[in-house]
C-alpha cells in the first residue's frame, strides 16, 4: 500500500472505532431510559442471543432468564406488571462515567459505567409500596459489561451490575443497610431467582461492606495496550 493508502485505512479504522464507541455508549444510555419505565421487551431486545444479566450474585441467562428479571420480578415489583411510567413511582437510573474498549476486531467491547438510582412512592400511592421497602431512596452501582457485534448490530451480551450502596432518602448512607441482599435460591425454586448463582468467590455482600469491581479498560498512561485476545491490561511500571 502507498502512504495514502495507508493513512486512509488508518483513518477509516479510526472512524469505525469511533462510531462503535457512540454506538455502544447509545446501547447503555437506552437500556438506562427502558428501566426507568419497567419496560421489559425493550430491555431484552437490547441483548445478544446469547446475553445475561449478572445481578445480586445471580446469572440470568437468555431471552427467559432476562425476562424473568426484569418482566416477572421488576414490572411486577414496581407497577403492579403495568409498563411506565405510573403515576407517583419514581425510578430514574442515570448511566454515567463510561470507558469503552473495543477489541481489535470490532467484533466485542467491555464497557465500565456508573449508575446511580432516584427511586420512591409519592404519597398518593404508598399503598403500592412493596412491603420491606424504603419509601425514597437512593442506589448506586457500577456496571463492568460485555458487548457484541451481532449481525452488524451491538448488543449487550452480559450486563454485570455491582452495587455499591444503597441510602433511604431521610437518614442517608451512613444509616443504612441495603434492602437487597445477594441471591440463594435459584430458579424455577425461586420463581424470580436466577439460572444460577455465582461462585462462592464471587458472590458479592451489599451495602455497607465495599470490595474492589475489576476494571476492564487499562491506565490511559501507564499500560496503553491490552494483551492479544483479551483484555487483561498489560503490566508498565513508571520509568
Amino acid at each position: 500500500m502507498s502512504e495514502l493508502e495507508q493513512r486512509l485505512a488508518a483513518l477509516e479504522a479510526r472512524v469505525t472505532q469511533i462510531e462503535d464507541v457512540n454506538a455502544i455508549r447509545r446501547l447503555q444510555w437506552a437500556y438506562g431510559y427502558y428501566i426507568d419505565y419497567n419496560r421489559p421487551e425493550e430491555v431484552a431486545g437490547l441483548f445478544a442471543r446469547d446475553g445475561a444479566v449478572v445481578f445480586l450474585s445471580g446469572e440470568y441467562r437468555g431471552y427467559e432468564g432476562i425476562m424473568r428479571l426484569y418482566g416477572t420480578w421488576f414490572q411486577n415489583l414496581f407497577t403492579g406488571g403495568r409498563r411506565g411510567p405510573v403515576k407517583g413511582l419514581l425510578l430514574d437510573h442515570f448511566q454515567l462515567q463510561d470507558v469503552i474498549t473495543v477489541a481489535p476486531d470490532g467484533q466485542t467491547a467491555k464497557g465500565r459505567f456508573r449508575g446511580i438510582l432516584a427511586g420512591g412512592w409519592h404519597d398518593a400511592i404508598l399503598a403500592d409500596k412493596p412491603e420491606g421497602m424504603p419509601q425514597q431512596f437512593w442506589e448506586s452501582g457500577i456496571y463492568e459489561n460485555d458487548y457484541v457485534k451481532e449481525d452488524g448490530v451491538w448488543k449487550i451480551r452480559r450486563l454485570d451490575y455491582m452495587m455499591q450502596w444503597q441510602a433511604d432518602y431521610e437518614t442517608g448512607w451512613a444509616k443504612t443497610t441495603a434492602h437487597l441482599q445477594p441471591a440463594a435460591v435459584c430458579y424455577p425454586e425461586n420463581p424470580i431467582g436466577p439460572d444460577v448463582i455465582l461462585p462462592e468467590t464471587q458472590v458479592r455482600e451489599t451495602w455497607p461492606h465495599r470490595q474492589e469491581v475489576p476494571m476492564s479498560f487499562a491506565h490511559p498512561v501507564l499500560a496503553a495496550a491490552f494483551a492479544v485476545g483479551d483484555f487483561t491490561p498489560m503490566q508498565k511500571k513508571w520509568p
